[in-house]
């Protein structure tokens, strides 16, 4: 039994030769063509499509930050399917194309052709040019003459061909050449089998002769040499060259992906129940169709110790080495790799590359070098696209009032936070700055000493009437509504103190109550004087039956009722609608205005309605007295009070709304105090001047005649 299954394990062994033949078309280990798995669902690609570069290539532009770029590429449907997918690419990721150039592949370049492609190159700003090539002869020539006569250009070169640069080193090349390639890896033994391999049994004769040819060159070690006794032409490439080359590493996993898969399908317990009896003539009826199932399945180790496996595309993991193509003086050529990419790796382990290993061309002005259409916008600027342009040739423009842009290039700026603001530069948004009428600053402090001043004033005027109390000055128009009056103007402007500094819940709220309040009282009192002089002056009259209205009772009843009924609209305001403080973010660009929300601006207006309406009612009052003699009356000096107190408040109104932040604050204390000090010094200075400076008028005698 032992010796049978030997026997047929021997017999399906040498099939192994005819299935290769059978199947050369199944495995491909040199085309890249991204259709091929459309057209061919059962093609099996050990070198993978172009398509899976183009991440890599998208990593490189990216780390380098080039976003304006040129591309040469051969006129086959896979080289311009490439560009069509690595346009889009580049294009979603915010780069331009600024040209495309494409070449007959097939016949061989023109002098014409290539002089176009130079001048479009020539004329470019580009100084990235990605470069898709087939052929070795079309690298040499367009690279050659592009490199010799437009300097200060970097080229990223793809290509399937497999062949060493080092002989096109006379052709002009510079620096800064990146070539994105497969891994290059050193299979071992291999060096042995070229020694060993006898030439005479490959059937072509050409590979024969290629083959010895090499051999008696110098590339290969003096230790497999072999000896002609002919000399032979020169060969383009050498037999142990390929060592190193990443062609003969995917030869060698496709030879034995397919070994592995011939061996699992022999081999396995499925097979015996197969329609193939062992017959070599009836092997090409049966393989097609069951190959196909383990080369989709098929996994091993190679002598590398790597996994070897299809996924779902058919395609074999594969790496990119990123190569500096570094041309010396002396003629000749180093190969430098400075990165790579690993299709197949997690996310940040896929893209590798290390400037400071590559070699630049001298006459770049800075490293690494720029390809941009415009110019960084740097951080507070934002890009605005040139009309008719692609999205990479902007201008900068600075960032609009309260946005910002912290990075370079973006596209649009964005806003601050409601309590933050840009900085000088805008590319840093930064708290805004918070403002109120605060007690330290210039204009916080003058008004303090103002309102202090006046209020000092008004106190010492009050102790000059309480001092000459019983002098026929004082008591003239009643002494005691003036006391009344002098007190609620100390509290005026006392009142006007509230207003300044960092307003809070309980200053909020009694900011226009004491206001109002105070400002009726005051206003109550100046009625309640000028109607006790109409009432005065025509109780003097013979048969006056107003007689019986004399006295203090009357004045306080006014003083009173109409002090109580602005209360009353304080009371209401305060019920319905409380002020309270308020961040105001919008009154000003840049700041937050701390400030008193009203509440409810009907409310202000209708106790500053309130207001006029006393002080209209007094002074028309007083205007129609104005005329009664002096000895009884002051309704002159009321009539200018009252006059001054309206036009205050009238021009009050509109200044207040057309001033913004803490100013308007600063409106209403100057309201304040402007109508406080016109009653002062109308109704009591005139007073203060007789008493102090003319007391020879400070008599009864002088005023009953006067």
């Amino acid at each position: 039994m032992v010796r049978k299954k030997l026997r047929n394990s021997t017999k399906k062994a040498q099939t192994v030769e005819q299935a290769w033949s059978l199947f050369k078309d199944t495995i491909s280990y040199t085309s890249q063509n991204s259709f091929m798995s459309v057209k061919f669902p059962h093609l099996y690609q050990i070198v993978p499509s172009f398509l899976k570069i183009i991440t890599g290539i998208m990593k490189l532009l990216k780390h380098f930050n080039w976003t304006w770029i040129g591309i040469l590429t051969p006129d086959d449907d896979n080289s311009l399917t490439f560009v069509k997918i690595l346009k889009e690419r580049i294009e979603q990721n915010g780069a331009c194309i600024e040209f495309i150039e494409i070449f007959d592949q097939i016949n061989t370049l023109t002098h014409e052709r290539v002089a176009q492609i130079n001048e479009t190159i020539h004329n470019s700003s580009a100084n990235v040019i990605i470069g898709l090539f087939n052929r070795e002869d079309s690298w040499g020539i367009i690279l050659s003459n592009a490199c010799q006569k437009i300097p200060g250009r970097v080229w990223i070169i793809i290509s399937d061909m497999d062949y060493q640069v080092i002989h096109l080193v006379n052709l002009g090349y510079k620096n800064s050449t990146l070539l994105f390639s497969r891994v290059k890896k050193n299979i071992p033994s291999f060096l042995k089998f070229i020694r060993e391999v006898k030439p005479i049994i490959f059937p072509n004769h050409w590979i024969a002769e290629y083959w010895w040819t090499g051999l008696c060159k110098g590339n290969c070690p003096q230790s497999i040499r072999r000896y002609c006794s002919r000399d032979e032409g020169l060969t383009f490439l050498f037999p142990c060259d390929y060592a190193h080359f990443a062609n003969s590493y995917y030869i060698y996993n496709a030879v034995y992906a397919l070994a592995h898969a011939l061996r699992d399908m022999l081999f396995s317990g499925s097979a015996q129940t197969t329609g193939w009896n062992g017959d070599r003539s009836t092997l090409s009826d049966y393989l097609p169709w069951k190959l196909h199932h383990y080369l989709k399945n098929v996994h091993f180790k190679n002598v590398l110790g790597e996994d070897i496996n299809f996924d779902e595309n058919g395609d074999l993991p594969i790496e990119y080495s990123i190569t500096n193509l570094i041309f010396l003086p002396n003629g000749t050529v180093q190969h430098e790799i400075v990165g790579g990419y690993k299709p197949y790796a997690a996310p940040g382990e896929d893209f590798t590359i290390n400037e400071n290993m590559i070699v630049w061309e001298a006459s770049f002005a800075q490293i690494p070098p720029e390809s941009r259409c415009s110019q960084s916008c740097a951080p507070g600027y934002r890009k605005l696209t040139k009309e008719g342009k692609p999205v990479c040739c902007y201008n900068c423009i600075p960032c609009p009032s309260g946005e910002i842009s912290n990075e370079t290039d973006m596209d649009n700026c964005m806003k601050c936070p409601e309590d933050q603001w840009p900085n000088e530069k805008r590319d840093v948004c930064v708290p805004k700055m918070i403002i109120f009428l605060s007690h330290e600053e210039p204009l916080g402090i003058i008004l303090t000493l103002i309102i202090i001043f006046f209020f000092l004033i008004t106190a010492v005027i009050l102790g000059i009437f309480i001092k000459y109390q019983d002098t026929p000055i004082v008591r003239s128009n009643n002494r005691n509504l003036s006391y009344i009056l002098l007190v609620s103007l100390m509290l005026c402007f006392l009142c006007a103190l509230i207003f300044i500094g960092h307003p809070e819940e309980v200053t909020c709220i009694f900011r226009q109550t004491a206001f109002g309040i105070t400002f009726s009282i005051s206003l109550s009192s100046v009625l309640a004087k000028t109607i006790t002089v109409v009432i005065a002056f025509q109780a003097t009259k013979p048969g006056s039956k107003l007689r019986k209205w004399m006295g203090s009772r009357v004045s306080y009843f006014i003083i009173l009722s109409c002090s109580l009924l602005q209360v009353l609209i304080c009371l209401v305001w305060l019920g319905t609608a409380t002020p309270f403080p308020h961040q105001n973010i919008q009154s000003e660009i840049g700041t937050i205005l701390i400030e008193c929300n009203e509440g409810s601006a009907i409310a202000f207006y209708c106790v500053l309605g309130y207001l006029g309406f006393l002080a209209s009612i007094s002074f028309i009052v007083a205007f129609l007295a104005r005329n009664l003699p002096d000895s009884f009356n002051e309704a002159k000096h009321i009539t200018f009070s009252m006059l001054m107190f309206c036009s205050v408040w009238v021009s009050f109104i509109p200044t207040y709304l057309s001033t913004k932040g803490k100013y308007m604050v600063a409106v209403e204390i100057f309201a304040i105090l402007a109508s406080s000090s016109g009653i002062l010094g109308c109704i009591f200075i005139p007073k203060c001047h007789i008493i102090l400076l003319r007391p020879d008028r400070n008599n009864r005698k002088y005023i009953i005649t006067k």
